[in-house]
């Protein structure tokens, strides 16, 4: 088992360049851009140094919003070198939701890109800032946003009260870049260095804030349940602001000297297929809806995939099927399914690249070295082995806590035990199997059902791609089942067809009284499924009380 290090960020970076100096590092193929570890590491204190030059020093908020760009990772690091905490921006947030995150967390520099796809940037900060118009660059005084003072944009030229990327990284002088090595040698492994913001699915979200410690040992550990080396290259088409990118993809390699090859900006399956065979990747990561899109391609078949090994399969239930099409067809026989949460930077679970096929499809693996687990009832209590209940993580992985927020860190952290808020089972053997979510969970008449198990029946069917099944109110029952799918392309089902696929199959009373055959699902940027979403349409569509 690996040991704990206590190791910041800087110092992961810094034995990559030594270990691994004049190997590949990152290719950002979309932006023609190719470092060596040692290359990438001058570009980092270059970056470092600009921010100090703007006044950023050790616990300031460092504020990115962006899609996958090589500003992104520069900043990743060239924050945790001089011990700033990088604030995680989603890079499809509007204006109220950027709001509330600058000022939860006390922004002082902001980097932003220009923007995303239909996602102007610079006019959603104009809108919020309008005082941008007629200030000096690095002294921004905003109503609405008051700790703000920098702006900072990706790119060559500069709109008016900002500074371009490019001027940050010229802004200090040998003697300043000097200074880093000085200051990284002070920091603490136990310092905050990263916040993330959770789904605001129920209320406002909340700003996880993690440490070195937390997030550079749990890159150790993917990159070693993965065989991580400097001979493999990890294609990333996760978006980097969550820890998929962040910690399972970037910080993995920085731990073992692999290669990190990145598509595009945004998920294109297409794209990511050309990446994986023209730059012969070896691992891919992505969350199951990324591994049906690049399996329904049009152009699957015309992409040389022989290259790859293993990769992550994370960020929402794997659907059986799905997982066998990506060993077989993908050619990705050591591909591991992964478990976790950003409260747990992330992964808890994760299974064996010589775990069984059943084992890779019916459950998330085993427990991560250091970290204890439990599965509890209602009233707190252990369950026995192979009983559903909530899952609690404790150990080096724990978040410090939401920030600037005692009351929702006391109720998810209880004794140091993360309340996941996700029912499990665990079996004999260590065994993890997701169940579905506390507030997923759905009482129909006093059965409890849950979703994921109606899922996985569908994904049976021959003609779907993908379902998601949730609870609607019901005057009789309390609650009733609702089924969304999504058919594959030029497939063929009605709705009444898969309500007979259920027949004699599962009990009566786990069938779905609603099926709805949708074009697509409304998803989180990182690929989630937003169940509330669906839940509030028919409800809305139904006519149904809440």
């Amino acid at each position: 088992m690996p040991e704990l290090v206590n190791e910041t960020i800087g110092g992961l970076l810094d034995h990559a360049v030594n270990t691994y100096g004049d190997h590949s590092a990152f290719v950002f193929i979309h932006h023609k851009v190719r470092w060596t570890w040692r290359q990438f590491s001058d570009e980092v204190d270059r970056v470092a140094a600009g921010l100090l030059c703007l006044g950023v020093q050790k616990g300031d908020r460092v504020g990115i919003w962006s899609p996958n760009r090589p500003e992104w990772v520069l900043t990743q690091f060239a924050t945790a070198r001089i011990g700033a905490v990088l604030v995680n921006i989603n890079p499809s947030y509007r204006v109220s939701e950027l709001e509330y995150a600058l000022n939860k967390v006390g922004v002082q520099v902001l980097i932003t890109a220009v923007g995303l796809k239909s996602s102007d940037y610079l006019a959603m900060l104009r809108d919020l800032a309008p005082e941008l118009q007629e200030c000096t660059a690095g002294k921004l005084k905003a109503k609405r946003i008051p700790s703000l003072r920098s702006v900072v944009q990706m790119g060559q030229a500069a709109q008016t009260g900002m500074i371009s990327f490019e001027q940050l990284k010229s802004l200090a002088a040998p003697t300043q870049v000097n200074r880093i090595g000085l200051i990284a040698s002070a920091l603490v492994a136990h310092d905050p260095i990263n916040i993330q913001f959770t789904s605001g699915t129920t209320g406002q979200p909340k700003g996880a804030t993690l440490t070195h410690h937390n997030v550079v040992n749990n890159a150790r550990f993917v990159a070693h349940a993965m065989r991580l080396g400097p001979s493999d290259r990890l294609c990333v088409p996760v978006p980097l602001y969550h820890c998929f990118g962040m910690v399972l993809a970037v910080l993995a390699c920085t731990s073992s000297g692999s290669s990190l090859v990145f598509p595009g900006e945004s998920f294109d399956p297409s794209a990511t297929l050309a990446a994986v065979a023209n730059e012969r990747c070896t691992a891919l990561h992505g969350v199951p809806t990324m591994f049906v899109a690049m399996l329904g391609a049009d152009d699957f078949s015309s992409h040389d995939l022989g290259s790859l090994r293993t990769g992550i399969m994370a960020g929402a239930p794997c659907p059986i099927e799905t997982m066998k099409r990506v060993l077989s067809e993908m050619h990705m026989p050591e591909v591991t399914i992964a478990y976790g949460m950003t409260e747990t930077s992330p992964v808890s679970f994760q299974s064996a690249i010589d775990d069984s096929l059943e084992r890779r499809v019916a459950t998330v693996g085993r427990v991560q070295p250091h970290l204890e687990i439990k599965v509890i009832d209602e009233n707190g209590q252990t369950v026995p082995v192979g009983q559903a209940g909530e899952l609690c993580t404790k150990g080096y992985s724990v978040m410090k806590g939401y920030w600037g927020d005692d009351a929702r860190t006391n109720e998810a952290v209880v004794d140091g035990w993360m309340r996941t808020g996700d029912l499990a089972t665990i079996d004999a053997f260590g065994y993890c199997d997701i169940v579905g979510r506390l507030k997923d969970l759905v009482i129909r008449g006093g059965e409890n059902i849950y979703p994921r198990e109606i899922e996985e029946f569908l994904y049976r069917h021959p003609a779907v791609a993908e379902a998601q099944v949730f609870g609607v109110p019901d005057e009789r029952y309390g609650e009733e089942l609702c089924a969304w799918v999504v058919l594959k392309s030029g497939a063929n089902a009605t709705a009444d067809e898969l309500r007979d696929f259920f027949k004699g199959q599962i009990a009566h009373y786990k069938l779905p009284k609603y099926v709805r055959i949708v074009e697509s699902l409304p998803m989180t940027v990182t690929g989630k499924a937003q169940k509330f979403v669906m839940r509030e349409m028919m409800v809305k569509e139904l006519g149904l009380g809440r």
